[in-house]
């Protein structure tokens, strides 16, 4: 593809997702505006389907919805209201402490800048964006598998890591595109660009993607 293309596929997604399931984290923050609540929410929906997430977001949020509520929730109290999401123990001892974590250094306030999500044990980069671009509405790349693979298979970048699709978008992805990028193609990635055989006969911008890597496709 022409990097110049990239607008005309902005524009066409946008129209498109219109059809998809808006990514839980996304949901959580247009009905919450909360960034406690987009932290927990991404943790939790890591190596997780979006409609367990979704539940069990709930479920947690119905017992604590700030860092000092949550604190007081005993470990197994946690596990059982995550409960199936993937790798449940680990993520709630990882929630539990980064509520200490947020007491004690940011006085229960979730950091709006990236380098002190970073900073915070069990933060990476794709959750840390997330917080920033929709718990605060700055902009931010949110760069996981969907993205990494769909930047790649469009031709847009030539990267072998999501850090260095990170990078890269971050020099040359217009700017305003920054916040929708990763819900755009998170859902185009779960509705028709599938990581193997996607759906090519029917996709809305197949006439601007140079297929990298597709052996296969419907």
């Amino acid at each position: 593809m022409k990097d110049s293309d990239i607008h005309k596929i902005i524009k066409i997604l946008r129209e498109e997702s219109r059809k998809w399931d808006v990514p839980i984290v996304t949901l959580t923050a247009e009905t919450s505006r909360d960034p406690f609540k987009v932290l927990i929410s991404t943790i939790l929906s890591l190596r997780t389907q979006d409609t367990t997430t979704a539940k069990v977001s709930s479920r947690l949020f119905g017992l604590a919805q700030n860092p000092y509520d949550m604190i007081k929730l005993d470990v197994k109290v946690v596990e059982k209201a995550i409960y199936p999401v993937g790798f449940y123990k680990t993520k709630a001892r990882t929630i539990l402490n980064l509520c200490r974590e947020l007491i004690k250094r940011y006085n229960s306030r979730v950091p709006d800048d990236l380098d002190e999500l970073l900073k915070l044990k069990g933060v990476g980069r794709k959750t840390a964006n997330l917080v920033v671009t929709l718990g605060y509405g700055k902009p931010g790349i949110c760069v996981d598998t969907h993205v990494h693979r769909i930047s790649n298979r469009l031709g847009y970048v030539r990267t072998k890591t999501p850090h260095e699709t990170e990078m890269m978008l971050r020099k040359k992805l217009p700017k305003r595109y920054w916040i929708e990028y990763n819900d755009l193609l998170v859902s185009f990635g779960q509705q028709l660009c599938r990581p193997m055989s996607p759906w090519c006969s029917v996709c809305p911008i197949e006439g601007y993607c140079d297929r990298v890597g597709v052996e296969r496709h419907r």
